[in-house]
This record gives C-alpha cells, structure tokens and sequence, in this order.
C-alpha cells in the first residue's frame, strides 16, 4: 500500500531538478529526476499533482510548465525581464519580475492580470496564500520602506497596503487558511503578524536584538499555532501564536514574581516604542544549526502525529527536528536526509498511451496576444495531464480549479541549488 506523503520537496540543481516526497520521519523518496534543462533555480510544484513550473539561468525570461510524470511541456510563457520569482495555488499562478506581476488562471494559463510599475523588488519577495479561496498576494509597496501591499488574486483587485515595517522588507508569508501574514524586515529583528484582509497588528515577536540577519524563510504551522523563521545564522526561532488574557492567575510571593511586577510597572514611565519592545515575546523554540551564513529553508509539518520542524540546507541536506509544543525549548535533531545523493525513485510510471500535447499548444500560450478564447482552449486533466483537444468548460473556471492527487496533501518547500 501507497504511503500518505506528508511534505514534498522541490530542489533545483546544475543539472536539472529533484522531486522529493517525504512520509515519514526515515522515509525520504525521489519522486522524479530532471536533467533536461540544467541550472534550474526555480522549481515549484502544484502541491502533490503533476504539475511543474521551472525556470532556468539558460533561458531566465522563461516559464516552463510540464507534466513530468507523462514527461510532456503543458505551455511555457515568456517574459520581458528575468522571472525571480513564481507562487502557485489550486486557483493562480503568479510570475514575479523586478518591477511587475503577472497573475495567471491556472486551470488554462491565462493571464489574467498585469500589475505594472511595482517598486523595484530584485529578491522577486512576495507571497500568495495556498487557499485558492482566498488568493491574496502580498509584495513589497515600496523600496524604501516596509510597505505590504495586498492584492486579491480572485477579484483582481487591491485590497490595501500594510505599514508593517520602517525599513525594506525581507520575507513574507501567510498561513494556511490566507487569514493571517508575517513579515520581516531587512534588519530581521522583529516579525510582524497581521490579519487579513484588514492588516491589523496581532502579534510582534523580538527574534533578537543584538545584530541584523537576513531572514531567509518564513512559514506558518498548518494549524497557524506556530511561526517559524530562519536566517543566515546558526539560529532557527520558533514563535507561538497564542492570545494572553489579563486574567492571569496570580503569582505566588517569590522573588522573581515580585521582579516581574516591579518590571511590568517600570515600563509604564518609559516611552511607548522602548515598553512595546521590553513587553514582546522571546521565540517559543530554538534549533542550533551546525553551520553558518548558508540560506535554508524551513517548515513545519505533523509527521507520525508529532510536530517536526524540517530545514533544507543549500549543502543539500534535509534535517527533520523534534518540537515540543507544550514546553518548547531547544529542538532535538532525529534524522537528517541527504538531498543531492543517489535517491531511491518512486516514479509513478502510467501505462498512458494518449497523445503527447502537439507543441502549437505552447506557442498558442505563450504571448497574450495570441491566447485563445477559453471556449476553445486545450487544457490539462484533473490529475494535471495534458490531453489533445480537451475543451474545459467556460463554467468550470469559476468553481473548478485543478484537483490535486491528494486534497489533505501539505504544501511543497522549494529551494535551489545556489
């Protein structure tokens, strides 16, 4: 019997691609090896279906999108500068360039929207929330500052920007449901959570105040319990969102419960910014990574009915923790996967014997200009398979985005090999 996958992993490589599926703690699979298109920075797949995006340093003005378990090219579109970035739900897919965005109907590749003249962003930040009913977008309102602005993926239209920050922003993310986004700065210091679509401020956590880092990934939990974020330091922080009440119990007569009140008293003399930031919560739990100054990229997932923090390291390493979710505290390693070796391949090889996709698909998609009515646009099946002369209905693109292998699948981590 098949495995339920748990978490996916997408790496780009000099030679190409990897696609990893993760079930258990000591069970890792490579889904499928690419080494068509080689130096690959960006790979993205749609959840636990087979549909790819890839983009290449050969070709970086070029989307690519297959279907790699039947081995054939849905569509590729071009574009006017490098792609930096790509974000995909059931519902959109969103093309981020240095100054524009283009969003996408992912059921037939239309482009439905160009958002021109955006501030010059050169990391391609941004971030589209997994829930297909609720696509928001979130990217830099400014250069200079730590402007959000939030975008409605299905109305196609501006929902309102966010002051979340003074200086430029640095990473961006939202939770599963699309209610709630975090945010961080180029300093690092602080990360911001707020709710959506109002932008209300709900939570601050300090992840340190000694010295600015680049915050390199930043997730939510599944069940929006926890935040977690990573830099280039040694330290991985993980942050519990949880209200606090004033109806606290009281707290016994010892000496550091009367310390707390004389310091919970003391900040009621000193300036709003300097009592704000005494009063902000510290991270929940920690990991100590062995390594320093590299990117990685982290997650957290229940694997086995425990909750597990996942970091991959651009050295190619996939490193599953344990968290304690009543006590916290320092994170315990319990495996660590190698990414880059010989992986065992669990391949679905279909017995498929329809028609390769004829190639004036992709070129039909491949300018705006030249796309089609949608009344008479091939597209690609349920399980993302491109199919010679499938009509998709004009109704289905209101109510029917792609169904995915497994509606419950957890969404994939992406990174690249630098």
């Amino acid at each position: 019997p098949s495995l339920q996958v748990l978490f996916s992993l997408a790496i780009g490589t000099t030679t190409g691609y990897r696609l990893f599926s993760l079930s258990s703690v000591e069970q890792l699979d490579q889904v499928h090896e690419s080494n068509e298109i080689p130096d690959v920075y960006i790979v993205e797949r749609l959840f636990s279906s087979s549909l790819v995006v890839v983009v290449s340093h050969a070709k970086p003005q070029q989307m690519n999108v297959y279907h790699f378990k039947k081995g054939t090219e849905i569509c590729n579109y071009s574009y006017s500068s490098k792609i930096l970035s790509i974000r995909l739900n059931r519902q959109r897919l969103v093309v981020c360039l240095e100054e524009s965005i283009y969003i996408h109907n992912i059921k037939d590749m239309k482009l439905l929207k160009t958002i021109m003249d955006t501030p010059p962003n050169t990391t391609g930040l941004c971030a589209l929330s997994i829930n297909h009913a609720n696509s928001y977008l979130a990217y830099p309102g400014s250069a200079t500052s730590g402007e959000i602005a939030l975008y409605d993926g299905n109305t196609l239209k501006t929902a309102c920007t966010i002051p979340a920050h003074d200086g430029p922003l640095a990473a961006l993310a939202f939770n599963s449901t699309g209610s709630k986004l975090a945010s961080a700065s180029e300093k690092g210091t602080v990360i911001r959570v707020f709710s959506i679509p109002g932008g209300q401020k709900l939570y601050e956590f300090r992840r340190g105040m000694k010295r600015y880092v680049n915050i390199s990934s930043l997730v939510f939990s599944m069940d929006s319990q926890f935040l977690c974020a990573s830099s280039n330091t040694e330290t991985v922080h993980i942050f519990k969102l949880e209200h606090l009440t004033d109806s606290r119990p009281e707290e016994p007569p010892t000496w550091s419960g009367y310390m707390g009140k004389m310091f919970q008293a003391a900040t009621n003399y000193l300036p709003a910014q300097v009592s704000g930031m005494m009063n902000q919560d510290r991270a929940f739990a920690t990991v100590r990574l062995n390594i320093s100054g590299q990117r990685n990229i982290c997650a957290l997932s229940t694997i086995q009915k425990l909750p597990r923090l996942l970091v991959t390291t651009s050295d190619g390493h996939l490193c599953i923790y344990n968290l304690d979710p009543q006590d916290g505290g320092e994170c315990v390693l319990i495996k660590k996967h190698s990414l880059l070796g010989s992986g065992k391949t669990e391949e679905n090889k279909e017995n498929d014997l329809r028609p390769p996709l004829p190639q004036s698909y992709a070129a039909t998609v491949a300018r705006q200009s030249t796309v089609p009515s949608t009344s008479t646009m091939p597209g690609y099946s349920e399980d993302g398979g491109a199919l010679r002369g499938e009509v998709i209905p004009e109704h289905e693109f209101a109510t029917g985005p792609v169904c995915l292998d497994d509606e419950n699948e957890f969404p994939p981590v992406s990174i690249r090999d630098p």
